[in-house]
This record gives structure tokens, sequence and C-alpha cells, in this order.
């Protein structure tokens, strides 16, 4: 019979059950830490993170003892954000310090230690012994969140381009110790201003002798940089464009900071769509399933209240008019509210994932309506001669049946052209037009649907 750490070599994240869970907990009261230490060697950390996620506060503190040291200090970098600080506050600045910070790259330890208290910080970097590493330390924690300063690690392979093949091969040596992999190899001058990058190929094989200096052979052509105060999303966009695993950081007279990995770049990009998806569903706040209720609450009632306030003025227009001479109208308020919303809601995601990817321009506003008019033409014309053809054979009578046809066309077409222009203003005036895609577009097509419908149903003389 397979045992507990047996099955656990062979366990991957879709195979943290609770099954499992309650296994791992059953050998932590029963104190079997060899079994444990075991089981959690053959795991990856991404993996012990997420049972940790699972574990009471004193469960996670006994495996955590548990672990490898560095693997310990890598479990921390992919815990969620709470869980991390309750595990960092039972440890002492000196153990933070040493056993963790000393273990991993310097941008995720710049982000582990960011929310701390500046007392704090300051205790935890007395600690550190290597010179060096405390200032590259301090340096990322000044940039600002959201820049690329902010989401850059220290850690790189460059080379002085007065350099000898044989000391660049044993200074690449040195500092290759604190990477797990090397991406690039940057060439800098003596100033540290970034010049290009070697090849490793060329280091090896075009070199007539060890004395060769990098200046004949690395390549001094155009290299995409980044400046440490640029926005992330800046980042994302160049990596994503340019199909780049490393971008250099560079600061404004040139000089190599940093530079910034693939994985850090899809983790922007994932928080992005997270904050784009709560914004678009009336979430004002960036919240966690297990925050508490307040924060959830806080989080969700603005829009809540916005969407309650648009269907008091909703049945406020209802009311302006005399619907009574002709109640069937009110069958269709519904269909006329749903339509327009969803919609404007299609029109406003189409721009704003336009925007993100950098398709759409806000110089050309006027062409981008006007092509949402004509699908907004198309689409109004199809529906308006679907409820028409609907209506009059159930026998909503030609006048009500014309007037629902004749709105919804008028619907459509305003919600296609409002729902495309929101986000571009929003987008325009440094606001995430996200925002559009939710229940502010839906609630403000729904009162402006109704208003349509009922000047369509005036007009037609069905509502006197």
């Amino acid at each position: 019979m397979a045992t507990f750490a047996q099955e656990n070599r062979n366990a991957t994240m879709l195979d943290l059950t609770r099954e499992y869970i309650d296994r791992l907990r059953d050998q932590i009261h029963v104190g079997k830490d060899l079994e444990i230490q075991s089981a959690l060697s053959g795991l990856y950390p991404v993996d012990i993170a997420e049972i940790f996620e699972e574990m009471k506060s004193d469960e996670i503190a006994y495996l955590y003892k548990l672990l490898d040291k560095d693997k310990a200090a890598d479990v921390l970098v992919e815990l969620d954000e709470d869980v991390r600080e309750r595990l960092l506050s039972g440890l002492t600045s000196r153990e933070i310090a040493t056993e963790v910070i000393d273990r991993i790259d310097s941008d995720d330890a710049a982000d582990m230690i960011a929310e701390m208290s500046s007392e704090k910080i300051e205790e935890i970097i007395s600690h550190i012994d290597d010179d060096e590493q405390a200032s590259d330390l301090i340096d990322l924690l000044n940039y600002p969140d959201g820049t690329a300063g902010a989401l850059m690690a220290k850690e790189l392979v460059k080379v002085n381009q007065n350099w000898t093949v044989a000391t660049c091969i044993r200074e690449m040596r040195r500092q290759a110790e604190d990477l797990e992999s090397v991406y690039s190899i940057y060439v800098v001058d003596d100033q540290d201003v970034l010049m290009g990058t070697l090849s490793l190929k060329k280091l090896l094989f075009s070199a007539s002798t060890t004395r060769t200096t990098i200046k004949e052979l690395f390549n001094p052509s155009e290299l995409l940089t980044i400046h440490a105060d640029d926005p992330e999303e800046k980042v994302v966009k160049m990596m994503e464009k340019y199909d780049l695993v490393a971008l250099p950081v560079i600061g404004e007279g040139g000089q190599l900071l940093g530079r910034i990995t693939i994985d850090d770049a899809v983790d922007v990009l994932k928080e992005e769509a997270e904050k784009d998806y709560q914004l678009a569903s009336g979430i004002s706040e960036d919240v966690e399933p297990d925050d508490n209720i307040w924060t959830l609450t806080r989080a969700r009632l603005p829009w809540l209240l916005i969407g309650m306030a648009g269907g008091i003025t909703g049945a406020y227009v209802i009311g302006a008019f005399d619907i009574e001479k002709n109640p069937g109208m009110a069958l269709f308020i519904p269909l006329i509210a749903a339509m327009g919303g969803n919609v404007g809601v299609q029109s406003a995601a189409i721009v704003v994932q336009g925007l993100a990817n950098n398709s759409v321009r806000t110089d050309k506003i006027a062409a981008r309506l006007m092509k949402e008019l004509g699908v907004g033409l198309v689409n109004g014309i199809i529906c308006s001669i679907i409820i028409l053809t609907a209506s009059t054979i159930l026998s909503f009578g030609t006048a009500l049946s014309f007037t629902v046809s004749i709105a919804l066309l008028s619907v459509i077409i305003f919600a296609a052209v409002f729902g495309t222009f929101i986000p571009l203003v929003l987008h325009k005036y440094k606001i995430d037009p996200a925002l559009a895609t939710g229940p502010f577009v839906t609630t403000a097509n729904d009162i402006i649907g109704l208003i349509i419908y009922f000047l369509v149903g005036s007009l037609m003389g069905t509502v006197i």
C-alpha cells in the first residue's frame, strides 16, 4: 500500500482535494514530521502555497517550520497577500532578513515587505549583511507602486564592453549564482550605460582569443528598453507586442538599473484583468473572496445604489407617460431595457478590449462611432423586423407592433453609439474604461431606452 509521501509525489494542484487536506491535517495532529517533510519535498512551492491557503493559521505555521529554508522562501512568494502577512507576523525581523529576503529575488523581496510599517522595513534591512543587497532593496522600495521600477529585479548578468572574454566569463559565472535563469547578457560602458546585448554564441565561438574584448563581439543595435518611471501597463504591452522574455530597465541617463521578466508581466496582466472584471461587475475596489463582510459590502454597495437610483428614475419615466390608455406597452418594457443594456455592454466591451491592446486609437473617435453606428443600424433592422413579425403574429395590434419595432431600432442604434463613446471619453480623461462595461452603461441605457420607447409611442399615437 502506497504511503502518504509516495502518493504526494504525483500530487498536482488539481489533486489537492479536501480528502488530501484532511489527511495532511491528521499527520500534523499526530506529529508525523518526517512523513510530512517527505510529502512536501515532492511538491512545487505553488502547490504548497495552495495547501497553506486551506489551512488554519497554527497549521500553516507548523508546516512552514518543517520546510527546507529555500523552499519555504519560495512558498512565501506564491502565497496570497493576507496569508503571507499572517505567516510573516510570526517571524522576527532577523528571520525575515536571513531566511526569506536572502533567498528570493529582489523584486519579490521588495513586494513582500512593501506593505509593512517603515519601522519594520528599516529593522529588516538592518539585519541584511550584504550591503549591496540592502541597497538594491531600498532602491526598489523607493519606486512608486505601478511603475516599471517597482516591478523590476536587480539580479541580472551584465558585462563591461572593455572586458576581455576571459574576464567576462569569470564575471558571468559569479553573477549567475544569484539567478535561476539567464535571459540576456547586457553590455554596459564604464558609466553603467546600457550599450547592447551579448550573444552567448558569439562569446563562445566568435572570439579569436580569450583576450578579445566584448566591444568586438556584442550587438550594438537598438535595444528595446523601458524607463524606471514608466507605468507597468507599458511594460506588459511592450513584452506582449515584441514577444520578450526579459526587458531591461534604464534610468534617465541610460544606466542599466535592472530587468523585468515575463512572469512579472503575466502577474500584472492577471491583476489588470481581475480589476477590469470587477469594475465591469460593479465592484469599485480590489477585493478577494475571503475579505471581511464590511470590505465586500463597501466595494459593492455604491454601484448597487446607482442601479437602484436608475431603477427609480426608470419608474419615474414610465409614470410620466399615460400608459393606462394602452397597457400593452408595459409588456415590452423589459425587452426594450434588456436590448439597450446588452447592446451597450457589447459595444463598450469591444472598445475596452481595443484600448487595452492598442488596436483602438482615441484620435479616431469619429471613425469608431460611425462604424458602431453602422453595426447598430444593421443589428437594429434585423431585430426590429423580427419583433415586428413576432408581435404581429401574436396579435398585439398593428400600432403597438410598429411602435415596439421602431423604438427597438432606435434604442439599439443609440446604445451602440453610447456604449462606444463612453469608454473612449473615460480613457481620454485617464479613467479606467472598464468602468463603462458595467452598471453605468446598463443603467443609462435602461433609462434612455425607456424614454425613447415612450417618445416613439407618443409620436405613433399609442400613448396620448
